[in-house]
């Protein structure tokens, strides 16, 4: 996996189209997520030569299912279901404490994938505090899964962001990193809805306004 950071504008959202995959990496064997941040980092000429390779792709991309359409009756929909989120995890947040990913069914999630050290990760982190913030009453909530980041360090990197919302450490959960489809980079985040079901994918930083225009017909 790779950080998007080669982007002119690291600001700018990329999301990729329906069914479509974007890999950044040559291929590897699978390996833990626990393992070395060098699974996940493309290394040396080869790396930046396949992040070029696919910037093009990500620039141009869409949200994966589309924005999401009114549906019969008021109530909203994706315009494109991709199928259900899987949440039957229980994970630890960076408290200690246990998380069921299951037990936020019912609310519109935003699950973000994230790491202390990738650093577009840290461009977008304050309009995920925004948005949680704006919209967690309406039932909302941002999920942060740590890729491989122990939990003193992410207290710590928390503190110093001020995320207010729930903090989850992925390193000790291959299964719960890749379950929603392979990650190419970090950040890589999923709008769910109250069903469910996935209704975009962004990878890359994504600006508030962008997930709002999403988030908001959800609500």
């Amino acid at each position: 996996m790779t950080e998007f950071e080669n982007s002119p504008n690291p600001s700018e959202p990329r999301v990729e189209p329906a069914n479509a995959s974007v890999n950044t990496n040559p291929p590897v064997s699978p390996t833990p997520a626990a393992a070395s941040r060098g699974r996940w980092i493309v290394a040396g000429a080869a790396g930046v030569a396949i992040a070029l390779f696919a910037m093009p792709l990500l620039l141009g991309g869409r949200s994966m299912s589309g924005d999401p359409k009114p549906a019969a009756g008021g109530s909203t929909a994706c315009s494109a279901k991709t199928g259900p989120a899987k949440l039957d995890f229980t994970v630890k947040d960076m408290h200690g404490a246990d998380v069921r990913l299951a037990d936020y069914k019912g609310k519109v999630i935003l699950l973000n994938y994230w790491a202390t050290w990738c650093g577009p990760c840290k461009v977008e982190i304050p309009d995920l505090i925004a948005l949680y913030d704006q919209y967690k009453d309406k039932g909302f909530v941002v999920l942060g899964v740590s890729q491989d980041d122990d939990p003193e360090t992410l207290r710590t990197f928390a503190s110093t962001f001020k995320m207010n919302y729930p903090v989850l450490v992925g390193r000790d959960h291959p299964d719960l990193i890749d379950a929603q489809g392979p990650l190419w980079g970090l950040p890589t985040t999923y709008l769910i809805a109250r069903d469910g079901s996935i209704c975009s994918r962004h990878l890359g930083p994504a600006r508030k306004q962008d997930f709002e225009r999403e988030i908001t017909p959800l609500l």
